[in-house]
């Protein structure tokens, strides 16, 4: 008779209590690599989901001389930010934990937050916009280094962020260069 999935992963130690009627088998072997794993990825998410919906609304109300470079570039960085997101917040469901990325924990919980409100000059949204990369880029950097020997894949995927938003950082950076 063939041992059963589910008693292989809760033998392995790869089940994790959701609720008093829902258990999710993950990808992990130690309990406590997912819990610090998910500790250090959650910020990340919330502020990537953060700068998503600021680099849009910097997007929307962009005005000046550079409209059309920083109103497209806005819209990649936003795109970006999604995608970045969506990549940390996969990663800690599949190590079987749930993630509160709703509207509500973004506002409440993400340091991401300088983009004006309303109509603003290129210059000023670029710069608020590199503000917030800037404050996100610490939490990222924070879960580069606190994964490190704790969970491989899971830094895999914040350095996989921290080379984009590097990347996003310096094509605004450029725009205002003298």
């Amino acid at each position: 008779m063939t041992e059963s999935t589910e008693s292989r992963n809760q033998r392995a130690g790869r089940t994790i209590e959701m609720s008093s009627t829902d258990t999710v088998a993950t990808t992990a072997s130690d309990p406590t690599a997912v819990v610090a794993t998910a500790q250090f990825l959650t910020p990340v998410v919330l502020g990537l989901q953060a700068l998503t919906i600021n680099a849009k609304q910097a997007h929307w109300h962009v005005r000046g001389a550079n409209f059309v470079g920083v109103h497209e570039l806005l819209d990649t960085i936003a795109g970006n930010a999604g995608e970045f997101a969506d990549a940390a917040a996969e990663r800690i469901v599949a190590l079987g934990l749930p993630l509160d990325a709703r509207v509500s924990a973004v506002a409440e919980k993400s340091s991401v937050t300088s983009v004006p409100v309303g109509f603003a000059k290129s210059d000023d949204l670029v710069h608020a916009v590199i503000a917030d990369i800037d404050r996100l880029l610490a939490d990222v950097r924070a879960a580069v280094d606190g994964l490190d020997g704790i969970d491989l894949t899971s830094q895999d995927v914040a350095i996989e962020i921290q080379r984009g938003l590097d990347k996003d950082r310096w094509f605004l950076v450029s725009h205002i260069a003298a």
